[in-house]
């Protein structure tokens, strides 16, 4: 489906033992620009996290070039295609950590909590138990503002503002989760790759992360038990199930056509107005 798009958007993560430092920055940026490329690339010392759109040829030379090094053979690719480039420039930077928790004990290449697939995932859901017959709860990792673009039916939804207040909030829901099989998600499975692996060193039993995250339970089994569309931090601000672009809408008020971006920010807008009406 994406190449029917002139445009390829890539997102992909690994968490691994990285030299991250100027001289790795300046590589990834250099190759990048070299083949027309735009987004953002993390590197720290714990792994890497991209997100990249350009061309078919460009997004295949790049991804030849990282799987060329052994650390990054396997490392596992969602994409969506779009009619524009969704970024604006291409920046790598170096971080503490791909995606901050503020809990350097957790180092998921030294065991991965165990994860459910999609269709697992769904078989699941159909039924409300998983394979063992426990009731299963589905526990979004991401931002509260996230949340309300789209999630999974039932959801625990914990209201957080930023990732780094996981560990506190979820620990203070401990009681919700006993008796049942817990499935951590997010956008691609970064978050919720940290989420499950902090859960289970702290006692919780039975959890799973989704494996790919959203966007790949998407492309494996469309919109199924899901509702709304599904953030993403680039210019086209949302997917819906078929991972395309989420489509302009039409203010509630005045009959203004809204881009999915006025969209958002009305939803998060304390006066509602979307920019045209007074409302």
């Amino acid at each position: 489906m994406p190449d029917r798009y002139p445009i390829i958007n890539i997102a992909a993560y690994k968490f691994v033992t990285l030299d991250a430092d100027e001289a790795a920055r300046l590589r990834f940026l250099d190759l990048c620009i070299a083949l027309g490329l735009k987004g953002t690339i993390l590197l720290s010392p714990e792994g890497i996290n991209l997100f990249l759109a350009g061309s078919r040829a460009a997004i295949d030379g790049f991804l030849a070039w990282l799987r060329g090094d052994a650390r990054f053979t396997d490392i596992e690719v969602k994409e969506s295609g779009s009619d524009t480039q969704p970024f604006k420039r291409m920046l790598v930077k170096l971080k503490p950590e791909i995606i901050t928790m503020r809990h350097p004990l957790i180092k998921p290449e030294l065991g991965r909590a165990p994860a459910v697939s999609p269709a697992t995932l769904k078989r699941w859901l159909d039924t409300g138990v998983d394979d063992a017959g426990r009731p299963v709860v589905m526990l979004d990792t991401r931002n509260a503002f996230e949340v309300d673009v789209g999630t999974f039916d039932d959801t625990m939804d914990l209201r957080i503002e930023k990732f780094s207040e996981f560990p506190d909030v979820v620990a203070r829901r401990r009681a919700d989760f006993d008796g049942k099989t817990v499935v951590t998600f997010c956008t691609g499975g970064i978050r919720c790759e940290k989420a499950a692996i902090h859960m289970q060193e702290n006692g919780f039993d039975s959890v799973y992360q989704l494996d790919g995250g959203i966007l790949k339970y998407f492309e494996e089994v469309g919109g199924a038990h899901y509702t709304g569309d599904c953030f993403v931090f680039d210019h086209r601000t949302a997917l819906n199930p078929d991972l395309a672009p989420r489509e302009d809408g039409i203010c509630p008020d005045c009959g203004a056509t809204m881009t999915a971006r006025q969209q958002l920010e009305q939803a998060k807008a304390s006066d509602k107005t979307c920019g045209t009406c007074s409302r």
